[in-house]
């Protein structure tokens, strides 16, 4: 009998060691497999005023012809001439968000006479949330380089301000392709979650398990696609920050302390660590407590009676002028 609950003790000991050493092997091979791939970098092209034109029309076009997408979501430009004006810039709004939420930063850019474009993202603007499940990080990186490639021949110099994710976005166009962003603003970026919504532990694992597909999709209660949200999180851990070089002029983060939505100090250190690689000092304005303001700092809705002079501050900061 002892003979038998030895050799029993043995087996699921030997059990237990197999077990621990497949857990162990799953956890590294989550914590060092690969976010990064070439379908992350696509190429830019240099195009004609009359190309940029031309895609923009093609883009709305196919955004109307499209019956999920909501008339209000449709890609959006503003132009003044029929060449390319001075100034260019680029507008990225947040994730589950579309072009509707930078309608009126869009017009105070161009009434000082940017030409504009906010392009409408992959997946976003339908009426059916659940098509953000289908979201890729390589349709957001090639979504942001050919809006790039748009606004760049929309003016001399170009510049692209972001949202949330759009922020993250646009700050990957600054590490990609540093030669055609002159300037840079991101407001409230969404780099990772915050530390309330998702351990920082629990980051990396989540960007492959979900980024990558390994697990179905999850929705949240306020109808947030994981999968989706992950694809964001996963071109933010193949970030190149410290990449040199280039022709930013210019760069500048906006946060709210109310703001719990996303991770405060990257929304901070990553633009500062972009910014010390090409030598520039990043200007920074945190809105306090007191303001009330929330993670959305752009829709007029929900800034309210701080809009107009809000406003102004991006502006500011966008052309490197001082914040007061």
């Amino acid at each position: 009998m002892s003979l038998r609950i030895t050799r029993l003790f043995r087996i699921l000991g030997s059990a237990i060691a197999i077990l621990l050493v497949a857990v162990l092997l799953a956890v590294v091979a989550v914590l060092t497999w690969p976010l990064d791939g070439g379908d992350l970098h696509p190429a830019g092209q240099r195009l004609t005023f009359a190309d940029a034109r031309a895609r923009i029309d093609g883009k709305i076009a196919a955004d109307a012809a499209d019956p999920g997408i909501l008339p209000e979501c449709r890609s959006l430009s503003l132009i003044h001439e029929v060449r390319p004006a001075a100034r260019s810039v680029l507008l990225l709004y947040g994730f589950t968000a579309c072009p509707a939420q930078f309608a009126e930063l869009a017009r105070t850019f161009h009434d000082q006479g940017y030409n504009v474009y906010v392009p409408l993202a992959p997946r976003h603007g339908y009426a059916d949330r659940t098509a953000l499940g289908g979201l890729r990080a390589q349709d957001l990186a090639t979504y942001a380089s050919d809006a790039l490639d748009v606004a760049g021949a929309l003016g001399a110099e170009a510049g692209v301000v972001g949202l949330s994710g759009g922020g993250m976005l646009t700050t990957r166009l600054v590490t990609e392709r540093p030669d055609d962003v002159r300037r840079l603003l991101v407001i409230s970026p969404f780099y990772r979650p915050g530390p309330d919504r998702a351990a920082p532990i629990l980051i990396r694992p989540l960007a492959v398990l979900y980024g990558l597909r390994v697990l179905p999709d999850r929705v949240d209660e306020k109808n947030m696609s994981f999968t989706a949200l992950a694809q964001y999180v996963r071109l933010t851990e193949t970030l190149d920050v410290g990449r040199t070089g280039g022709n930013l002029a210019s760069i500048a983060v906006v946060t709210s302390v109310n703001d719990s939505l996303i991770g405060l100090g990257r929304a901070v250190s990553i633009p500062r660590a972009v910014a010390q690689a090409r030598g520039l000092s990043l200007a920074t304005h945190e809105f306090p407590a007191e303001a009330g303001l929330p993670h959305d700092l752009v829709e007029p809705d929900d800034i309210g009676a701080a809009k107009d002079d809000a406003y102004r501050l991006y502006l500011r900061l966008y052309e490197g002028r001082s914040a007061s």
